[in-house]
């Protein structure tokens, strides 16, 4: 679905926060559409992008 996503489980190290936000932000933009937001939906897609990144990091924290 989005190639610049890179895989963030890895054995040697844990993501980081900015690894994380990057690939939430690429996440939803994909899924919006938009590369960057219109004024109206800006807090919006930023709150996408935080949530979506709050949900990644509970993920790669729960996975074995």
């Amino acid at each position: 679905m989005c190639r610049s996503i890179k895989t963030l489980r890895r054995k040697d190290e844990k993501p980081t926060d900015q690894e994380i936000h990057d690939a939430a932000l690429q996440f939803v933009r994909k899924i919006s559409g938009y590369r960057a937001p219109s004024r109206v939906n800006t807090a919006a897609f930023d709150a996408a992008v935080k949530e979506v990144s709050v949900s990644s990091r509970r993920l790669l924290s729960a996975l074995a």
